[in-house]
């Protein structure tokens, strides 16, 4: 691919982007551009061939492709200095902005811009992001890139833009609870005698086999959890009891938690 990349914000999901752009081999490090206010932040990048900068409007003004991973209070202020230079026939929007609709920024850029909404999560710097997108006024050359670009990041689905909430709290914010849950095994492995290492190893290997278990087979969890749980075995006493602790229930209002946070705001 050589279309030019600009990414303006070089936060952690700016960064995470630009990594796994690289590490893919879907664009050039050449081809793209990364901008933040403290440049010395993503000096790293530059010797990674990435061109860097903290001019917004020149980072426009090189790309094909803008990709907007500002903080969401700072999206109006942004899209309004970069709409001098957005050009609807040549550049395609991608926000990765959590809470904000393709209806707020076509507010500002004019309702013939072509929006794509995109939530990866930040496992898109190793290319293993859960990507949801939804898109306006992209064609189906532009639509086709983008689900190109974040196939190579990981795995894609296209959703309706209504449950991109949804899809913040289950594969954005998902991220933090999968990563609580293999803390708390960790946990749980150094009580019962290894080494807080060894119990790391096994504990995220141990994840991230039952994921695969799931993706590569298509099967329900509760079918895999049958082969391990045994009558009166070890297994069945240990869920009964997270169980009874309210394991299940807990990550649920979790969830329902994040989204109720993301819908009031």
């Amino acid at each position: 691919m050589n279309k030019k990349i600009a990414i303006i914000g070089g936060g952690n999901l700016g960064k995470a982007i630009a990594e796994g752009l690289i590490m893919s081999g879907f664009t050039l490090p050449q081809h793209i551009l990364i901008t933040r206010r403290n440049i010395e932040q993503i000096r790293y990048l530059e010797q990674k061939g990435v061109t860097i900068g903290n001019n917004n409007n020149e980072a426009v003004r090189y790309a094909d492709i803008v990709v907007l991973a500002v903080k969401p209070f700072q999206i109006a202020e942004v899209l309004k200095q970069l709409k001098p230079d957005l050009d609807s026939k040549r550049h395609l929007l991608i926000s990765v902005i959590t809470g904000i609709s393709i209806e707020d920024i076509q507010s500002v850029t004019g309702n013939d811009m072509p929006v794509v909404r995109a939530m990866p999560n930040t496992a898109i710097a190793i290319q293993e992001s859960m990507t949801c997108i939804c898109s306006r006024r992209a064609s189906d050359e532009q639509q086709e890139y983008v689900m190109s670009l974040f196939n190579q990041l990981g795995k894609v689905v296209s959703i309706d833009e209504k449950l991109m909430n949804a899809a913040t709290v289950l594969g954005a914010c998902g991220i933090a609870y999968a990563l609580r849950f293999i803390r708390a095994n960790i946990q749980g492995g150094i009580e019962i005698g290894f080494d807080a290492s060894t119990a790391t190893l096994i504990a995220a290997q141990t994840v991230k086999g039952a994921a695969e278990l799931l993706i590569q087979t298509g099967r329900h969890p509760e079918e895999e959890i049958d082969k391990v749980t045994t009558p009166k075995g070890c297994t069945i006493a240990g869920l009964n009891e997270m169980e009874h602790q309210g394991f299940s229930s807990s990550l649920i209002k979790g969830i329902s938690a994040s989204y109720m946070k993301i819908a009031k705001d």
